[in-house]
């Protein structure tokens, strides 16, 4: 079952909340003769995952189908780049299970002991049976908080934010059944909106259509933030009238010189899914856009893509906040 991204928290007395983790969906089949996890795309994730099977295995009884989000905690918040070294991790994996264990945060239970199809049971009922089965589970699995009051939501949103790094929350129905593949429930992503320069667009500087951002560290080089998504005709037109090309005086030996390579590499992009570099056109970095942002920010970078607001004629450059690291002049934004 999905989730229908909104503006705000719906405020329901027949609709509970709970925070929005940021991991990997999961669904945990027990079966018989071990575990099978699967990602909310179909993909097999078991193998890199054994910590987590392991658990499973000694805690869920043979027949149990789970729900929920797997994550990665470092110095107590999340972290998505961890949950990705599992996948590359190789031979190494063994360790890093022990470095950095996984935890499995459940919201629902599908199938109960002895395989229960229970999907047309009410959330309610499905969540009292989902906390009866982990009552004796060990601490990597664990049920996430539900709450009905909308003065702890607002608490997750302003303080788990910055000190667990979740996304949001998620509202659901004590009365709704699970339908698989429907977006019967609401996630709602805590935003910020902040400052960021132009170093690139794709499409053409008279008609940009996506924008590449940066932020410049205490060295004074601009590092590539993100992207945003496509821009609306009327961005468009006001963006196309501020931007310039690179000025001649940064040639060196007939080559244009800009901070960052073109085609930008799949791997800064965020294309991992289709890893081709992204063409895109350099600019003249002395543009200032106002962005909206989730805080899915790690590695100095935006994972998701940002929604241009307005062009900033207004902030110069150096009055962007630098770029000091994952936390510190982004978080501290509103």
């Amino acid at each position: 079952m999905l989730a229908a991204p909104v503006d705000q928290v719906p405020e329901d007395p027949g609709v509970v909340h709970e925070p929005k983790f940021d991991g990997w969906r999961a669904i945990a089949f027990r079966e018989d003769d071990g575990v099978y996890l699967q990602s909310r795309a179909g993909r097999n994730l078991t193998v890199y995952f054994p910590d987590i099977t392991r658990a499973i295995r000694s805690a869920i009884p043979p027949g149990a189908v789970l729900d929920g989000e797997l994550i990665v905690f470092e110095r107590g918040r999340t972290n998505f780049a961890q949950l990705q070294r599992r996948v590359t991790a190789g031979c190494g994996l063994l360790r890093l299970t022990r470095e950095r264990p996984a935890h499995y945060v459940l919201f629902d239970l599908l199938a109960d002991a002895g395989g229960e199809v229970i999907l047309d049971l009410p959330l309610s009922q499905r969540r009292a049976r989902l906390e009866r089965l982990l009552a004796d589970a060990p601490a990597q699995l664990t049920v996430t908080p539900q709450t009905a009051d909308m003065q702890l939501v607002s608490d997750w949103l302003i303080h788990w934010t910055v000190a667990t790094g979740i996304e949001g929350v998620v509202s659901k129905r004590l009365g709704g059944r699970y339908e698989p593949g429907r977006r019967g429930w609401w996630k709602y992503r805590t935003q910020i909106t902040t400052e960021a320069a132009v170093g690139g667009v794709t499409g053409s500087i008279r008609s940009p259509d996506t924008v590449l951002l940066g932020r410049y560290d205490r060295r004074g080089r601009l590092r590539y933030t993100g992207r945003t998504h496509p821009l609306s005709a009327d961005q468009r037109a006001e963006l196309a009238g501020m931007l310039s090309p690179l000025c001649p005086p940064q040639r060196r030996g007939g080559a244009v010189v800009h901070p960052w390579p073109e085609p930008l590499p799949a791997s800064w992009s965020g294309q991992l899914d289709r890893p081709e570099p992204l063409r895109y056109v350099q600019v003249e970095p002395t543009v200032v856009v106002e962005i909206e942002a989730d805080v899915a920010f790690e590695h100095a970078r935006w994972r998701h893509r940002v929604r241009y607001s307005r062009a900033r004629p207004d902030v110069s450059v150096y009055d962007v906040p630098l770029l000091l690291g994952e936390e510190e002049g982004y978080f501290g934004e509103t």
